[in-house]
């Protein structure tokens, strides 16, 4: 198999990260095809999309008439069976290794035997459930960030990823606009989660813990030290606060740390139960479309 054998590429799970990478895919001339098993999930991805493809229009960074052809390489199904017609999957499902693995085994019996499987995994090891994928020399993780703000994407091999594989998934994010990082050995949290980690921990802290700043406060002051165009707090809610919560249930529960798990049960209380869950919700830390951090007098100390 080489790079230009793949054409087609499916995406397993539509929430706010299987949504970018559908998007950027069909953007780069991929046939793409959306896959979910809910179909509110489902539906939520056909009005995102469009969405984010006009957010690109606005911004320069794609005609319209680039948008619309690429909306149109993009389908959209809850029938498992558009697997056979996969390439290559990226799967971007909850942080639950059982699930990912159930996942992986079905597509297994569906897709062809060249199919290449990837995880968007943002905290476990591939190796977690390589096995349940019947083909674990075709599997590795292929983690994404902000996908096309920036375009930072993780390979990361389990001890049984073959060379071929990697090379493929290197040359494969390369043609979907990403910069690949290939780790050398499976890492938790690979290199930019492992920062980003750090990062958010010290940003909860600051608010929930010690309570010395506000959110508003903790990302002001990160945008002005780095220049950037949002906080941790704007970029936990792009990611999706029920992923986030999702990868702290996770951490608390494999550290047995019960000030880690009394801080995912608030977090469930305060921002999940409530379904605020960030861009994709319209609330989370911020309301949207319009959050604070975009007014032109939020890094004067205003505007929140």
């Amino acid at each position: 198999m080489n790079i230009d054998d793949i054409r087609h590429v499916l995406v397993v799970g539509t929430g706010t990260m299987g949504q970018k990478i559908a998007l950027q895919c069909a953007r780069h001339g991929y046939e793409v095809i959306a896959y979910d098993g809910f179909a509110k999930s489902l539906e939520n991805a056909q009005e995102r999309i469009p969405a984010y493809a006009a957010d690109l229009v606005s911004q320069g960074l794609m005609s319209a008439a680039e948008a619309e052809a690429t909306l149109a390489r993009i389908a959209y199904t809850l029938n498992p069976e558009a697997g056979a017609q996969a390439d290559l999957i990226s799967e971007s499902v909850l942080e639950d290794p059982e699930l990912k693995g159930k996942i992986f085994a079905q597509f297994n019996a569906i897709c062809p035997p060249h199919t290449l499987f990837t995880t968007n995994t943002s905290t476990l090891l591939p190796s977690m459930f390589a096995a349940a994928t019947g083909r674990p020399d075709k599997f590795a993780a292929l983690h994404f960030y902000g996908v096309w703000i920036k375009n930072l994407a993780d390979i990361m091999p389990h001890p049984g990823t073959s060379p071929e594989t990697l090379s493929l998934l290197e040359a494969f994010a390369r043609r979907i606009g990403q910069v690949p990082t290939v780790l050398k050995k499976e890492y938790p949290g690979y290199i930019g989660n492992t920062i980003l980690g750090a990062l958010n921990a010290v940003a909860f802290k600051l608010v929930f813990v010690d309570r010395v700043a506000s959110v508003e406060d903790v990302d002001r002051a990160f945008m002005l030290l780095e220049g950037t165009p949002y906080g941790p707090f704007g970029w936990l809610d792009s990611n999706g606060l029920d992923t986030i919560w999702h990868v702290m249930e996770s951490g608390a529960k494999t550290s047995g740390d019960p000030g880690a798990q009394e801080f995912a049960d608030m977090f469930k209380r305060e921002y999940i139960d409530k379904g605020w869950l960030g861009v994709k919700s319209g609330r989370g830390f911020y309301s949207y479309p319009n959050p604070a951090f975009l007014q032109p007098d939020f890094l004067r100390g205003s505007g929140e």
